[in-house]
């Protein structure tokens, strides 16, 4: 259960509003195969308005309601209504190419025309998970210790530990610091996101601080060496790799 609800709040959450259920249909389907993210869907602008779940990602029909005696707001009423508070990426649908221009008002990620091109939709979606995910690298890590809370710059940190029942994150601060409080290894994983990696179930590293490895280690700059567990070789190597080439 525990694991379960980590894992639900580590997901990307997405709202698809249409008022046609073919394409809301098919939106769904779409954003199932390219993510593992929560998606709920929407049949008119006041839905999603009063859903008070905090979005990743919100794909929006841009005509929708757009004949003046709907009596719902429209794609771009929603949309102005969602910025008073959110910055959240808008990726509008729409069939008319007319309606393109007005996303600009309201920061649209970017656009899709209808029919909706496959290929397209999974460019779009990538490039919008791709900066969500450095978007959240770049916020800090949140501690508390000895009844203090205190922020830490996920980039500042090297790497962490198992200590006992505590965890101690190396940092690169001036003086080295370290930061020594209660928390699970797997709790801070889902919080540090895809740049860090568990190379043994004693220790979480920060894949921009490795200076190299080899099959039971890795140094990292500060000159610390870690373990690196056998069956987790050809994970790291996977996982250096692919962050190396997205660098």
């Amino acid at each position: 259960k525990w694991s379960e609800i980590l894992n639900n709040e580590s997901r990307l959450k997405i709202a698809i509003c249409d008022d046609e259920q073919p394409i809301r249909d098919y939106l769904k389907k779409l954003t199932e195969k390219c993510t593992d993210a929560q998606v709920h869907v929407f049949a008119n602008g006041e839905e999603l308005l009063s859903d008070p779940t905090v979005y990743d990602i919100i794909l929006l029909d841009i005509s929708l309601n757009r004949k003046p005696d709907s009596g719902k707001p429209n794609g771009m009423e929603v949309a102005k209504k969602i910025r008073e508070t959110s910055d959240v990426i808008i990726i509008f649908v729409t069939a008319l190419k007319e309606y393109v221009f007005e996303g600009y008002d309201v920061g649209a990620f970017h656009y899709l025309l209808k029919p909706v091109d496959e290929q397209k939709f999974m460019e779009v979606m990538d490039k919008a998970i791709s900066q969500i995910k450095k978007e959240k690298n770049t916020q800090p890590l949140i501690i508390r210790m000895d009844g203090n809370y205190i922020k830490i710059p996920v980039n500042n940190i090297i790497y962490a530990e198992n200590e006992a029942r505590k965890i101690v994150l190396h940092t690169k601060n001036m003086k080295e610091e370290t930061y020594s409080f209660y928390e699970k290894m797997e709790v801070l994983e889902q919080k540090l996101g895809d740049h860090f990696f568990r190379s043994h179930r004693g220790f979480l590293v920060n894949l921009q601080e490795v200076v190299r490895y080899d099959n039971a280690n890795i140094e990292l700059k500060n000159g610390d060496r870690v373990f690196l567990a056998k069956q987790k070789y050809n994970d790291f190597v996977t996982a250096y790799m692919n962050y190396l080439r997205k660098a």
